[in-house]
């Protein structure tokens, strides 16, 4: 059995297809871990996720902030923007039934002492308080009261961690870490305003997986997120959005792959038609 960690997919299909092919994935036998932002900016969101659902168990997603956005622009909450395709998904005779999949799926998960979310993981959480927390989020989600959530979920304040928070704000910081984070002070304090790589990081702010002394440096974290992000080459965070939807690639990650007890990464160039 093999276990595959593969980053954003963002509606690209056919990559994700060719990337399958390409790792010989069984769903009978291996499993694929996706690390969020399923959907969104490329040319067959619908496709991906009847894939994915078609492979049941074999396959467990992450949702990203293009996956929570799909979410609020279903229930008419959030408008669609420039750049957005995911309108496939929301002609689709299926329509509910895929967002009910989509608002099932983790916002964390470990597997193999590999940290898993789609953007970051704020300086002052531990891996198991990460878990703890991405639970709090997904048990509001899949009630009856998750759209009320939705409603709510919007904004960047607050910007910090505090654990004495309660209520809707301590669920928005919750997503805003895990579906948004890049940038954050060594004092925890997010910034969403820039997306580029950290060689034009804003002043006072650094990559979050590089705050002195955070509580996941003894874990693996694996993440997406960040296309571009320069390959980081390190054992203790794992980059995997290589840009797909950008023309650049798709990639996984064997999770000590056979014979080396070693992650081996494989890409494959993105076969989108652009």
């Amino acid at each position: 059995m093999a276990l595959y960690l593969i980053g954003d997919v963002q509606g690209c299909n056919a990559s994700l297809g060719h990337l399958l092919d390409t790792l010989g994935f069984s769903p009978s036998r291996d499993t694929i871990y996706l690390l969020g932002d399923l959907i969104n900016r490329g040319p067959d969101n619908l496709g991906v996720l009847k894939r994915l659902q078609s492979f049941e168990h074999s396959a467990k997603c992450i949702l990203g902030n293009h996956d929570l956005h799909l979410l609020g622009v279903h229930l008419g909450i959030r408008s669609l923007k420039p750049g957005d395709t995911v309108q496939d998904l929301l002609l689709s005779p299926e329509r509910d039934s895929h967002m009910d999949w989509l608002r099932h799926q983790a916002l964390a998960l470990m597997q193999d002492d590999v940290l898993m979310v789609h953007a970051g993981v704020l300086p002052a959480w531990t891996a198991s308080q990460t878990l703890s927390l991405a639970a709090e989020v997904s048990a509001v989600l899949q009630s009856p009261d998750w759209q009320d959530f939705i409603q709510q979920m919007y904004g960047n304040l607050p910007a910090a961690w505090q654990n004495d928070l309660q209520g809707v704000e301590r669920l928005r910081v919750i997503v805003n870490g895990l579906t948004r984070l890049r940038y954050c002070t060594p004092e925890g304090e997010m910034e969403f305003a820039h997306h580029g790589a950290p060689d034009v990081a804003p002043v006072g702010f650094v990559p979050w997986f590089e705050v002195p002394n955070r509580q996941t440096s003894e874990v693996t974290v694996a993440f997406g997120h960040w296309s571009s992000l320069p390959a980081l080459n390190r054992p203790d965070v794992l980059e995997l959005d290589s840009g797909c939807v950008w023309g650049r690639g798709l990639t996984a990650l064997h999770l000590h792959a056979q014979g080396t007890g070693l992650h081996q990464r494989i890409t494959v160039p993105s076969v989108e038609k652009r």
